[in-house]
């Protein structure tokens, strides 16, 4: 029987020895995985009323249907409203995981057990010793890394509602952590804790430029979060030198943590280091400032891949392409699930290795041939027998994500498309593809996260040598008839005081966007004429990050934000949006379709 070991007991090498373990023995470990939840949870509401008390893995299989969150709502509303966590776990809820609710729209609540922490905890404990790897004396300075909580709420019986991450950053498992010469963060752990996402911010890049001679990776969790820290530099660098000069911490922070915090790293004046960084800050560009601001800096970490792979233009202007990327691990607020053993693949190549010890894992064949191919609408009911297990996919297909947890999930259906992309001892290895729920459609149309992103990529290259695509959104505009496809574009890196757009150059991008959609839209707009002539609408710079502050005012995650790649008409996001245009554009002609 695989044992189940606490998540932190394992740390550096035992923590890549465990992981070499685990993926040899990966069809082992998963069968005792499911053995172990069924053993833990056969006497639970919910799979009672399946398997009448029955641990038989066979009959878990061809009883237990596949469900979506609707399903499993239902209980969690119960729980959080006071009966016993026996509806759907053997063991008590300790708290409530909120999504970010920026991939498909709503907030979700996820049921979490005491020991999940262990489970993430090992995950986490991996990342470092696998870049160690490739990457030598990490140990001989310090991480800026951004860490950020959410203010929590609570259910109507007491249990704490949290982000994912800010359970994590308010457990034992952090703020109790032994130290780590590689895992020395330039934030004071009372920064990190401020629920005040500016005064955070504002403290850790701080933090970060007092020691930038020390720091030897950069880090955020989403690539956006990195991006938007930034930006925000580039508004606060004036100020922050201030404080370095002076010694004396700027008043608009107020938080008493971060107070005490930052009153010991300014405990003299610097103005020699203020006045480096002034030097750095003050320069026309800031190509290649993050080499500038923190030249020790080997790599960094974030995740930049399905909808974040956005950012690595943006990314890699601000480190000169000097500095690779790492996306090191794939992780949910329903469970976590792998991470990166080759960190230093492009973000195009990246793959992650599925840890068997996680969760139970199944998958939903997708497409046909091995192309991506949608063929059940996302509401569909999934028959049991489709489904295959971990050891069981084949290289090169699409699969849609399934996961049953010890915290009271059950065949549930995360959402995620991915692609088997290779293997790991036993162990398969992935590359995330995208959220399959979220879709544009106006009429027989369906173009799914991927097909859009995929498509933009292609026609922002028509940017090149004049600008960058910055940001982007979209929504199905059914306001009039037919209706059409608009796509909201931040476009950045125009110089001061040149030339504008030109309407043919974007006229190209709608044109060049519409040839890469799907056979079935391009029928749609050329033979149907059912849909309407896509639209580029150009937003004036820091409309998403507006966008992202919108979001987080209401009750959305900083460290979990991701920008929506669709919103919904009649909302106060499309409402900025609309408001922050400053030119519009239409494809002058139809895509080449042929019958």
């Amino acid at each position: 029987m695989y044992e189940i070991k606490l998540g932190y007991s394992y740390k550096g090498d035992n923590a890549v020895r465990e992981l070499e373990r685990i993926t040899s023995k990966a069809a082992e470990v998963q069968d005792n995985i499911l053995c172990e939840i069924l053993e833990r949870n056969k006497d639970t509401q919910y799979l009672s009323k399946y398997m009448k008390g029955s641990k038989d893995v066979l009959e878990f299989r061809r009883a237990v249907p596949i469900i979506k969150y609707k399903d499993v709502c239902p209980y969690i509303q119960r729980i959080a409203n006071g009966e016993d966590s026996s509806l759907i776990t053997g063991h008590p809820i300790t708290e409530i995981l909120c999504s970010s609710g920026t991939s498909g729209g709503e907030p979700k609540l996820m049921p979490t057990i005491s020991e999940d922490l262990d489970r993430r905890t090992f995950l986490y404990n991996l990342i470092t010793p696998i870049v160690n790897k490739y990457i030598a004396g990490l140990d001989k300075g310090k991480a800026m890394y951004l860490n950020f909580v959410k203010a929590e709420t609570s259910t109507p019986c007491g249990l704490p509602i949290r982000a994912v991450l800010t359970s994590y950053y308010k457990s034992k498992h952090f703020q109790c952590r032994a130290y780590d010469p590689f895992n020395d963060l330039t934030s004071p752990i009372q920064t990190i804790l401020c629920e005040d996402s500016n005064q955070s911010m504002y403290c850790q890049l701080l933090a970060a430029l007092i020691h930038r001679h020390k720091v030897m990776r950069l880090g955020a969790v989403f690539a956006s979060a990195f991006l938007r820290a930034i930006s925000y530099l580039e508004q606060k660098w004036s100020q922050l030198c201030q404080d370095i000069r002076t010694g004396h911490l700027s008043t608009m922070i107020t938080d008493p943590g971060c107070q005490m915090a930052m009153s010991s790293l300014l405990a003299s004046p610097d103005p020699e280091l203020a006045n480096e960084i002034e030097q750095i800050c003050g320069r026309s560009s800031w190509k290649g400032i993050l080499c500038q601001l923190w030249p020790k800096a080997k790599f960094i970490e974030a995740v930049v891949t399905g909808s974040m792979a956005q950012y690595v233009p943006a990314l890699e202007f601000f480190s000169q392409g000097k500095i690779p990327l790492v996306c090191p691990m794939y992780a949910s607020s329903e469970t976590y699930f792998g991470v990166n053993v080759k960190p230093l693949s492009k973000p195009s190549d990246v793959v992650f290795t599925l840890l068997p010890n996680m969760c139970y894992y199944e998958f939903i064949p997708l497409g046909k041939n091995g192309t991506l191919s949608f063929d059940q609408d996302d509401d569909d009911e999934v028959s049991c027998e489709k489904v295959v297990d971990l050891v069981s996919v084949q290289l090169g297909r699409y699969y849609e994500l399934v996961v049953t947890t010890f915290a009271g999930l059950y065949r549930y259906r995360i959402g995620d498309v991915v692609q088997v992309a290779g293997f790991y001892n036993k162990a398969p290895q992935f590359r995330f593809i995208c959220r399959r729920n979220v879709v544009l459609s106006v009429d027989l149309d369906k173009t799914n996260e991927e097909d859009l992103h995929r498509s933009i990529t292609l026609a922002k290259k028509k940017l090149e040598n004049k600008a960058f695509l910055a940001e982007y959104t979209s929504y199905a505009d059914t306001s009039s008839v037919p209706g059409h496809y608009v796509l909201f574009w931040e476009i950045q890196g125009l110089e001061p005081g040149g030339q504008q757009l030109e309407p043919r150059l974007m006229e190209e991008c709608c044109i060049a966007v519409e040839e890469e959609l799907d056979y079935i839209y391009r029928q749609c707009r050329t033979k149907e004429r059912s849909i309407g002539a896509l639209e580029i609408r150009v937003v004036k710079p820091g409309t998403f990050e507006e966008l992202m502050d919108l979001i987080i005012s209401q009750g959305g995650s900083f460290n979990q934000y991701k920008t929506p790649r669709c919103v919904k008409p009649n909302t106060a996001t499309l409402n900025l949006l609309n408001a922050h245009v400053t030119a519009s554009f239409f494809s002058p002609r139809y895509p080449t379709w042929a019958p």
